[in-house]
């Protein structure tokens, strides 16, 4: 293999492999890109075996087709080191010679045949939700994903199609987050994504993607790029029974005077207390400490009678963060029961705080 590409194009297809390679293991081929030259295109591609990423570009001069591997993150390294300009690739023997102008390096390679195959697409079926759709409902419900749970499939987000809408889930048992998107569908069918799926599936957004998916894979394709990562496998909470189906009392907040008064309260604490009262909204820290911070806004609440609540105030603010509304309804029943935040076709359910 030998070809002649600019660094710049170079450098950020090889910036966006990081995320999928091996990085304790240097001994794994996982921890290299693998390079492809055709007749007419370079492919470069990595994999963790759990997730991958593949990029397709015709900028490239190929004197010689054929197939090379690399440590990914030293062959960036050595492609930002250089000045903008071209940068010849050539495998020679089991090595990968890197050259500009007077600079030259070499790193070792291993058999490009034993690097990971990527999923195929043919005989799957495909969402019928665009990509800039699936993006948005996943970046509102990311916040709400569990890390490091001995329950694996709260690691993830889960995806339910059922009843014409598809429904993005996600709970770290504190609260529960979730986004309805309505769409016919002709059978039922579930699937959970890993965490670090779904945060390096929003950084490749791209209007023209089309996703597929079986019981173990999801794959997102472009002209560009292939992406995939494995599903968890496990059975998600039924988060049907979590949602209150009655509330005895709701209200609509104005999200702007709510964000602004939460975040001056949780400069000291970020748990906080709440008293809805019919006039007015209060606004306390919950701190065992000898220091205490308190703010109240003039609100008609439309309530006969004092609420508190009590919450990690992280919470709300992840859930308005992810609005695009003005205003904001808040539903519960009692100080001790869960309470939900709503818009549109958003929904959190938070757990509060009871001392």
């Amino acid at each position: 293999m030998k070809i002649v590409v600019a660094k710049e194009i170079l450098e950020v297809i090889l910036t966006n492999t990081q995320s999928y390679l091996e990085k304790k293991d240097l001994s794994q081929i996982t921890s290299h890109v693998l390079l492809n030259a055709t007749e007419d295109e370079l492919q470069i591609k990595a994999t963790d075996f759990e997730i991958g990423f593949g990029y397709r570009t015709k900028n490239v001069k190929i004197a010689a087709g054929g197939y090379a591997t690399a440590n990914g993150t030293k062959l960036l390294q050595i492609v930002k080191s250089f000045k903008e300009g071209d940068i010849t690739l050539e495998s020679i023997s089991s090595s990968l010679y890197i050259k500009q102008n007077s600079s030259k390096f070499s790193l070792p390679m291993f058999n490009h045949l034993e690097f990971p195959n990527f999923p195929e697409v043919e005989n799957k079926p495909k969402f019928d939700i665009g990509a800039d759709d699936f993006v948005k409902a996943v970046k509102k419900i990311t916040p709400a994903i569990d890390n490091n749970n001995p329950k694996f499939e709260l690691n993830g987000a889960l995806i339910d199609i059922k009843n014409n809408f598809v429904n993005f889930v996600a709970t770290d048992t504190r609260r529960l987050a979730i986004f309805k998107k309505e769409r016919e569908t002709d059978k039922d069918f579930s699937l959970i994504i890993p965490k670090k799926a779904i945060v390096e599936f929003g950084k490749l957004f791209s209007n023209n993607i089309e996703i597929f998916y079986d019981e173990n894979t999801l794959i997102a394709k472009s002209d560009e790029f292939t992406f995939f990562t494995k599903l968890i496998n496990g059975k998600f909470p039924d988060y049907d029974r979590i949602i209150p189906k009655e509330k005895h009392f709701r209200i609509q907040l104005n999200r702007e005077k709510m964000v602004e008064s939460i975040k001056q309260i949780s400069i000291i604490s970020p748990e906080i207390k709440i008293t809805f009262k019919p006039k007015n909204i209060i606004f306390e820290s919950l701190n065992d400490e000898n220091i205490e911070a308190k703010t109240e806004i003039e609100f008609d609440t439309g309530l006969s009678e004092d609420i508190n609540l009590s919450f990690n105030s992280r919470y709300m603010l992840d859930f308005l963060s992810n609005i695009e509304e003005s205003n904001f309804g808040l539903g519960f029943n009692d100080s001790s029961l869960p309470f939900t935040l709503e818009a549109k076709d958003f929904i959190t359910i938070v757990m509060p705080i009871i001392r």
